[in-house]
């Protein structure tokens, strides 16, 4: 594999053109770098590099890096979450991109409330509507929203989807359009703690289009540290 900073400063260079073409900052638009197929090496390599968002999404192996990293950066799960699983998330990691069950969120909640911590949350949605995929179902996000939005020990940051894998990615410009509406949704309700900043959406194949679609967090994996397994 090639040097993470090569790669890094080519994602940047891409990232600007398509906040140009969209008239945005590019400095609104923040990187995960997802190192769930890398090792500690490689992670140490990307955190080296300049990057300080880091995107694990098994607890088995994204622990074992912290333990060895973890005072370096900030530390993103991004898979699904099982509620058996959230006591290892408490203290290492600061965002969960993958909220999506009421009964994952009261446990998160118990458990970052008797930290004295809170984590950021995502709430993900199923835009696409792909049976392979986690998430809400759009009609449902109103009322999950509210209810998450009064529990303790939890913010919500923003929403999260996994747009298809296909080979051209002007093809899944709608799903990304679609989570930004859904985004304005939220805002209507005008609820305190439900101002859903964020943006999570797009990863390497189709990052430039989530960027142009209002993308406000990218999880890259391969186009920034490639895969090892």
């Amino acid at each position: 594999m090639d040097d993470i900073r090569s790669r890094w400063e080519n994602v940047r260079q891409n990232i600007e053109q398509a906040c140009l073409t969209a008239g945005r900052d590019p400095r609104k638009v923040n990187v995960v770098a997802v190192t769930k197929y890398v090792d500690s090496d490689r992670t140490q390599e990307a955190l080296d590099a300049g990057l300080t968002h880091i995107g694990e999404s098994r607890v088995q192996d994204g622990v074992p890096k912290w333990e060895t990293l973890g005072r370096r950066g900030t530390w993103h799960f991004i898979g699904h979450l099982q509620r058996n699983k959230v006591k290892a998330v408490v203290g290492r990691f600061s965002y969960l991109h993958s909220l999506d069950r009421f009964s994952l969120a009261k446990e998160l909640s118990r458990r970052f409330q008797a930290a004295g911590e809170t984590i950021r949350c995502f709430l993900q949605v199923n835009v696409s509507g792909e049976e392979s995929k986690f998430g809400l179902k759009p009609e449902e996000l109103p009322e999950f929203a509210r209810e998450v939005a009064g529990l303790p020990g939890i913010r919500v940051e923003g929403l999260m989807t996994m747009a298809p894998y296909v080979e051209d990615p002007e093809e899944v410009r709608p799903v990304f359009r679609e989570l930004k509406s859904l985004q304005k949704e939220l805002k209507k309700l005008e609820h305190p703690r439900l101002t859903v900043p964020h943006l999570s959406m797009g990863m390497s194949r189709d990052y430039q289009v989530a960027v142009e679609e209002g993308a406000t967090y990218l999880r890259l994996g391969s186009v920034l540290v490639g895969r090892e397994k």
